[in-house]
């Protein structure tokens, strides 16, 4: 009746049938962690004749710490994987670190800025030799985390951005793309950062408003003038033309002619550029070829010049009274000058605007021309685009395709060089007579004779992170995990780093992989939130530690928070409160568990025939087998909150809240029935917590070895459905259900205590009769009848009834005034959501939303105005 195919013990019995009456995941969780490490669970096989099931972790940066981000993702992977090497599947999941360029590159100039250096103070060697001895020292702590967390990777696969497999990768496909003309050296317009050093691309600015000024300048004189305006008047030194649309009749007159540029001894001509729109602002704009992306687009049209004005440090070079200046110093500087000689004709402060912030250091970016490295993307990025079109990659959710296509379908050329010193450098020679060799790497550099140089640049850290799913696994080499482990199965990540690495692995996996994709799925989630649904940050007092979370309450609590958030595409808010809601359900498995074990709950042998069983036994293997099928279809479907929600309700309220009380009365009176429910409930628990494992493992593999005997549940067998329904017992057990909810609430609004008994008859239909009468008297405290039984309220539900003795329990006035009481506010709630749905006028002018609110106002009325009725008929005269 369910699958249940892993080895038993001979014997049947538990190797340890008892444990400890309390759950304490700190005793557990590290210790069963380096177990399952040391005896390999993780690790994959590439020889092995099982199909592979794949995930590359998103490598964390080496500078990293395990945040609450990191930990969502990597339960969600964990839990695919896990799954997956139940289901008979060799299944690696890989991890690894980045090397993680500026970033780490700023942790150790910090170190040499304490010292009182620069790097350039101890030079490029030591300094990269440094940086290799911080990332082995601080480096990696994340690692050490994801163990905590409990992540199933194969460590014995680690790999690094920098080690020498993937530095081999790297250089590889450089040379290749370089061969291909898809890599080139070019002056263009970059995002420079002043703070870091170096040049960004697009994806790594954060755009953000701030308060600026918009001052309107005056260039040129009388009727060779014309006003421009402009948020960084400082650039004005790098101007080289004023721009008109060549349709406007103002400026026709100018189209062609040279005017002053203030502040200079230079001239400028006016161009006519259709860019230019006549309609925004004067219809002028000035042109500074160098310090903007349009305006360099105009350059290139007009052949003008371009002057750069500021040096790496957005420090004005310009010979005069502004050289040396800060550019934010400069711009008030200029500002001040253009207003003394009557050149400013407007100023508008404060002046909100989209300004570009480096998204590390949060320093305003500086639009720079510079002499840099480009990847030619467009046949890349439609190859990419075509990947998902054709259906060999797909995206999860499907709603997230739009946001893939308008990247990929419009993606400008990739800046790859930074000026950086630590990362892969730039595998480029130049000689002394302009030559310029590209090397791979199993080449020699050019002779070192005198003048050739090696560029001094190195690679955008996306760079080689989008060699990820196959350098990883040997790749340039054909090794037997590249043949056996890709493409890989699925990319886990957050739709927030579409652009910055789902792109681009797309890309350089189909050129580098004989346009094979590096994954067949693409699931993106959620960012993680604070319970209100607001952003966390470590500047806001939200931000929370998963490790004081996971010290508190336990791994696996967190791990079941995260999963049961984890909605496809959609941010994640998470509580404290909901942390310890999961650890109470960690403890309630705990407790189900021991109870099973101490009345004979056993796993060995075949399971009774259903002749054998009571109603509530098959009817609890039925809801087993529809729970099972239901799992494996919402995890076909990264449908993680779904999944996690239907085997929590699953085995709280029907397993443990039902069944296991449904038992009792079964176990307590032993022979044969108890015999057969405890081989039941074994079976139950054994198919829930192998159903729980890969969300929750460490509570899971010790209740489930103590439970089975066996020796780990990472490698048991998945459960399966075995067809097994029985409708009938499931309809049975429902009406039991209701019955029993039905008195439970009676009794609540009656105000007994749960444990109160009160003497009751019993008048069952013939399903309900006797087989769960005694049950039934358990679960609602009912005592039987004896000799002075009155009824004082009966109770119908469905075709059985119940007859309560009530006299001395409950203050029968008191009751009744209350219960009059809540029936003339309900039936007053009625009456006001009856007239408002009976004015037309009302009707016609409000929005369907608050009408629907006053129909379903109506309907809980009717429910209330019912209930009171039916327990005022119930309660015994006054």
């Amino acid at each position: 009746m369910t699958d249940n195919t892993h080895p038993r013990p001979a014997s049947g019995q538990h190797s340890d049938p008892h444990l400890p009456t309390q759950y304490t995941p700190a005793e557990v969780e590290g210790p069963l962690y380096e177990r399952w490490v040391e005896r390999g669970y993780f690790e994959a096989d590439a020889k092995s004749d099982k199909p592979p099931y794949t995930i590359v972790i998103p490598p964390p940066n080496v500078t990293g710490t395990l945040h609450l981000g990191h930990a969502f993702q990597h339960t969600l992977m964990d839990a695919l994987t896990r799954r997956k090497r139940m289901q008979g599947f060799e299944a690696l999941w890989l991890p690894g670190m980045d090397h993680a360029g500026i970033a780490t590159q700023n942790k150790v100039e910090q170190q040499l800025a304490e010292e009182g250096k620069s790097r350039h103070d101890v030079g490029r060697e030591d300094f990269v030799a440094r940086t290799w001895r911080w990332k082995e020292e601080y480096g990696g702590r994340i690692l050490g985390q994801m163990r905590r967390l409990g992540d199933g990777v194969d460590w014995s696969r680690e790999r690094f951005t920098m080690d020498e497999g993937l530095s081999k990768a790297v250089q590889t496909i450089f040379k290749k793309l370089y061969d291909d003309e898809l890599i080139y050296r070019a002056e263009r317009i970059i995002n420079w950062c002043p703070r870091c050093m170096t040049a960004i691309s697009d994806i790594e600015v954060d755009y953000q408003d701030d308060d600026g000024e918009l001052v309107s300048l005056r260039y040129g004189d009388g009727e060779d003038s014309v006003v421009v305006a402009t948020t960084r008047v400082e650039t004005m030194l790098g101007d080289t033309a004023v721009a008109v649309h060549p349709d406007d009749a103002r400026y026709a007159h100018l189209i062609g002619r040279r005017i002053k540029l203030p502040l200079t001894d230079r001239t400028i001509p006016v161009v006519a550029d259709a860019h230019v729109d006549p309609e925004f602002g004067t219809g002028a704009v000035k042109v500074t070829p160098a310090h903007d992306p349009n305006d360099f687009a105009i350059g290139q049209r007009h052949s003008l010049e371009s002057l750069t004005i500021m040096d790496e440090r957005a420090v004005i070079t310009v010979p005069g009274p502004f050289q040396g200046l800060d550019r934010f110093e400069a711009r008030s500087a200029i500002v001040e000058a253009l207003r003394e000689q009557g050149r400013v004709v407007a100023e508008k402060r404060p002046y909100v605007h989209s300004v570009g912030h480096c998204s590390r250091c949060k320093t305003t970016v500086e639009p720079r021309l510079s002499l840099q490295w480009w990847v030619r993307v467009e046949p890349l990025a439609r190859a990419a685009g075509d990947a998902v079109r054709d259906g060999r990659v797909r995206i999860h959710p499907p709603e997230m395709e739009k946001r893939y296509f308008d990247w990929v379908d419009n993606m400008h050329d990739w800046c790859i060089s930074r000026q950086l010193w630590w990362g892969h450098r730039i595998p480029v020679w130049y000689g002394p007579a302009g030559e310029q060799v590209c090397v791979g790497p199993d080449e020699l550099p050019p002779a070192s004779g005198e003048g050739w140089t090696q560029d001094a640049d190195v690679l955008d850290t996306w760079f080689s992170s989008a060699l990820w799913p196959f350098s990883t696994l040997g790749w340039p080499e054909q090794t037997a995990d590249l043949a056996k482990f890709y493409p890989t199965d699925v990319l886990l990540t957050g739709h927030d780093i579409i652009f910055f690495w789902v792109a681009r692995m797309m890309m350089f996996g189909l050129y580098a992989m004989d346009d094979t994709p590096p994954f067949h799925t693409i699931a993106l989630t959620g960012l993680v939130r604070d319970e209100h649904g607001k952003k966390m940050s470590k500047s806001n007092p939200n931000s929370v530690d998963p490790l004081t979370w996971m010290d508190a309450y336990g791994s696996d609590a967190v791990r079941f928070t995260l999963a049961r958030g984890a909605n496809p595409g959609a941010d994640v808010p998470i509580g404290e409160d909901w942390v310890q809601a999961s650890r109470n359900f960690a403890n309630k498995i705990w407790n189900a568990t021991r109870f099973a074990l101490m009345n004979g709950a056993t796993v060995a042998g075949p399971l009774p025939a259903p002749e054998e069983m009571s109603a509530a036994d098959r009817w609890v293997l039925s809801r087993l087998n529809t729970v099972v099928a239901e799992v494996d279809a919402l995890y076909e479907d990264y449908q993680f909150a779904k999944l996690s929600d239907a085997l929590y309700h699953f085995a709280w309220d029907e397993v443990f809240d039902w069944y296991v009380e449904l038992s009792k009365t079964t176990f307590l009176k032993g022979g044969d029935p108890a015999r057969v429910s405890g081989r039941v409930l074994g079976e139950v628990l054994d198919v829930t917590l192998r159903l729980l494992h890969p969300i929750v493992p460490f509570v899971t593999e010790t209740l489930w070895t103590t439970l089975t005997g066996e020796e780990t549940v990472v490698t048991a067998a998945w459960p399966a459905d075995s067809g097994f329904r029985d409708a009938a017992a499931e309809a049975e057990i429902a009406a039991v259900q209701r019955l029993v909810t039905e008195v439970r609430r009676f009794r609540s609004d009656q105000g007994l205590q749960p444990g109160q008994r009160v003497p009751a008859e019993l008048s069952l239909d013939g399903t309900l009769l006797p087989p769960h009468e005694d049950a039934i008297r358990q679960l609602l405290r009912l005592q039987p009848t004896g000799e002075g039984f009155h009824a004082t309220a009966t109770l119908p539900v469905g075709a059985a009834r119940v007859s309560l003795d009530l006299s001395g329990a409950i203050d029968v006035a008191a009751e009744r005034k209350r219960l009059a009481k809540d029936l003339a506010a309900a039936e007053k709630e009625k009456q006001q959501a009856e007239r408002k749905l009976g004015n037309d006028a009302f009707l016609g002018k409000a929005p369907a939303k608050v009408v629907e609110g006053i129909r379903t106002r109506l309907a809980a009325a009717d429910e209330d105005i019912a209930r009171i009725t039916a327990q005022l008929a119930a309660l015994p005269a006054a």
